[in-house]
C-alpha cells in the first residue's frame, strides 16, 4: 500500500504528534505492515508548526470521527455512510478511501478523547474548530436521532475544543428536531432589543463566514456557507416576527 504514502506525508503536519500521532501510528502500522503498529509510531516525521493544512483537519476529524461514533457502543451503518460521503465530496474518491481505511482502524482503538481534543484546540484556529464541531452533530444525526450518550461526548468534545457554551448550542440547534430556535442561533436572549439582535447578527456572519476556512478548500467553505446561511434564516425569522427593518 505505498501509494498511501506520498498524500498522508506531504498533507499532514502537526496531527502526527502527540495524542493524534500515537493513534494514527497503530492505524499507519496497521495499513502498510498488516502488523500491531506498535513500533511505528508517527512513521512519516513531524511537522511542530501550528498551521493547520487540509490533511491535519482530515485526521483530526478522523479521530473526533470514531469517538463520536463509539459513544453509544455500537457504530451504524448510517453513520459510517456519512463519513464516508463527506471525505468523499470534501476530499474526492481516492483521499476518502484512504481516509476510510484509517477510520476503520482508528475505531478499533481506544480513543484518549480529551487528549485528542486538546491537542486540536491548541493547533487549530477557532473557525476551523467550529467546523468540526458541526460535522460531528451531523455524524450523531445521520440516524435521524441524536442518541443522548453522543449529546454528552460533543458537548464535552466542545469544552476540550476551547469552543464556548453559545457557539456550542448555536450549532447544535441545527440539529435538533423541529424548527431552530432563531435567537439560540444567534446566541442572544428573546429579551435582546432590535439593536442588539442586529449586532448579534453581525458578529456571527463575521465568525462563521466561510472565508474562515478558504485554506481548507471549496469544500470545506461549502460546508460553512451552511451554517451562514443557517444564521441568515434565523436573522431573517426574527425580523419577520418583530416587524424589523
Amino acid at each position: 500500500m505505498s501509494n498511501y504514502g506520498p498524500w498522508i506525508g506531504g498533507a499532514i503536519g502537526w496531527a502526527l504528534g502527540g495524542p493524534i500521532g500515537g493513534i494514527l501510528g497503530y492505524s499507519f502500522g496497521k495499513m502498510f505492515a498488516g502488523g500491531s503498529g506498535a513500533a511505528q509510531q508517527n512513521p512519516i516525521g513531524r511537522d511542530n508548526g501550528r498551521s493547520t493544512r487540509s490533511g491535519d483537519f482530515a485526521v483530526s476529524l478522523l479521530v473526533l470521527s470514531a469517538a463520536v461514533m463509539k459513544a453509544d457502543d455500537k457504530v451504524l451503518k448510517s453513520e459510517l455512510d456519512f463519513v464516508k460521503s463527506f471525505l468523499k465530496n470534501n476530499f474526492g474518491p481516492a483521499q476518502a478511501d484512504q481516509l476510510t481505511l484509517m477510520l476503520r482502524e482508528t475505531l478499533s482503538q481506544s480513543i484518549d478523547t480529551r487528549g485528542v481534543a486538546e491537542q486540536i484546540r491548541l493547533q487549530m484556529d477557532h473557525a476551523k474548530r467550529l467546523l468540526l464541531l458541526q460535522y460531528l452533530f451531523g455524524i450523531a444525526k445521520a440516524d435521524g436521532h441524536i442518541h443522548s450518550s453522543e449529546l454528552d461526548v460533543i458537548r464535552q468534545i466542545a469544552k476540550w475544543l476551547g469552543i464556548h457554551e453559545r457557539d456550542r448550542v448555536s450549532i447544535e440547534e441545527m440539529f435538533q428536531a423541529g424548527k431552530a430556535d432563531p435567537f439560540s442561533v444567534l446566541e442572544i436572549d428573546p429579551s435582546s432589543t432590535d439593536s442588539e439582535v442586529k449586532k448579534a447578527y453581525r458578529k456571527m456572519a463575521v465568525k462563521f463566514h466561510p472565508d474562515k476556512v478558504q485554506d481548507l478548500g471549496e469544500s470545506h467553505q461549502k460546508q460553512a456557507k451552511e451554517r451562514f446561511i443557517a444564521i441568515q434564516a434565523a436573522y431573517e425569522q426574527i425580523k419577520l416576527d418583530r416587524g424589523m427593518k
